[in-house]
């Protein structure tokens, strides 16, 4: 992935993605805030945040999930995307309810940028660790972060199967004909956790 994102870039993400959900929860407009060269980066296309990018939030309690939503496709700037997936994270995934007031302060917030996607050449080419997952088949699809595999301790076989089950699968779906494996990187970051 040839995009670079600055600590001081990351940071602003990760603090305008808990201002939008900050936001949405206490029911107000949100308040973005920028230093003032960065603002201007932006301004001027001159920062990661104005580049087309997909991008995930994912939100933990502990090390619970509580909230992961993104999107695959560059449709908006990467400041842009990380706002929506903010708040869809919080309020719109729908295996959780949404988010409290209560909890936001216990939980970390995790972002990545996403490459765009590149048709898998075969599946033993995956590296777990480095690339991400997209599958589509049978009119089904699913996705799992390039960070996934590594925190389950799978190994390729395994993280093969999962995004079959992820898609509603069976496990080896990814090698049927008409199966469509797409590989992708990104750039990951996230709050520390509270001790």
């Amino acid at each position: 992935m040839n995009l670079t994102i600055t600590p001081e870039e990351r940071e602003a993400l990760l603090a305008d993605a808990r201002e939008t959900i900050r936001a949405a929860l206490e029911r107000r407009p949100p308040e973005y805030k920028r230093s003032a060269e960065l603002a201007r980066a932006v301004r001027e296309g001159k920062s990661a945040l104005s580049k087309p990018c997909g991008a995930f939030v994912t939100l933990h309690q502990g090390k619970d999930l509580r909230g992961c939503i993104g999107r695959m496709i560059a449709s908006e700037v990467l400041e842009k995307t990380v706002r929506i997936m903010a708040g869809e994270a919080a309020c719109g995934d729908p295996r959780f309810p949404p988010l409290t007031r209560s909890e936001l302060g216990g939980c970390t917030i995790e972002i990545s940028a996403l490459s765009p996607l590149e048709r898998c050449p075969g599946p033993r080419s995956v590296q777990v660790g480095l690339h991400g997952l997209y599958l589509v088949h049978r009119g089904r699809s699913g996705v799992l972060l390039p960070q996934v595999p590594v925190e389950q301790g799978w190994d390729l076989d395994q993280y093969l199967a999962y995004i079959c089950v992820k898609a509603g699968l069976p496990p080896h779906s990814y090698d049927e004909p008409g199966a469509q494996l797409y590989t992708f990187t990104a750039v990951v970051f996230g709050e520390e956790p509270a001790p």
